[in-house]
């Protein structure tokens, strides 16, 4: 995504505060990041270029840990995020049948969010709520003994 000017500013005004904050720690590129998410809502790509300069990094290597983490987006999230557990004890208590469910009626498939901007989801890998599934976290809140029901209002789309 490409940021406007304004926006870009900002960006780059986050990513200056952050490297301050971290700069004598250990590692600092995840904080940075988590940093960059928090107040943006995703990892624009023109702060790959001079935070990795600032860390004496090459950009794929910023690049490559922003990528392979599923928390760090480089589009924004809706203003609900649904994070649903696919893992095998969820599975075996039907979260697929509920997250297929879920995906069709608010017309949009994993990682998507609706065109209101309303909600995004995003499948996980477990939440250790394993004896409690089918799980999911929305907005950052775990909920558990998933239904139907319940996971279409906590979404927002019954």
């Amino acid at each position: 995504m490409t940021l406007t000017d304004a926006s870009t500013d900002s960006a780059l005004e986050v990513l200056a505060a952050s490297l301050v904050t971290h700069a004598d720690r250990e590692g600092p590129l995840l904080p940075i990041l988590h940093d960059i998410q928090a107040a943006l809502g995703q990892i624009p790509s023109e702060v790959l270029k001079p935070l990795a300069a600032a860390l004496q990094m090459t950009e794929a290597e910023v690049w490559g840990v922003v990528s392979f983490y599923h928390d760090f987006r480089q589009e924004p999230a809706g203003e609900r995020v649904v994070k649903l557990c696919r893992a095998e004890a969820c599975q075996a208590r039907g979260s697929e049948e509920l997250a297929e469910d879920l995906l069709r009626k608010a017309g949009i498939s994993w990682g998507g969010t609706t065109a209101d901007g309303r909600l995004t989801i995003d499948p996980v890998y477990c939440l250790g709520l394993c004896a409690c599934g089918p799980a999911a976290q929305v907005d950052g809140r775990p909920v558990a003994r998933l239904t139907p029901s319940t996971l279409q209002k906590l979404a927002g789309v019954a």
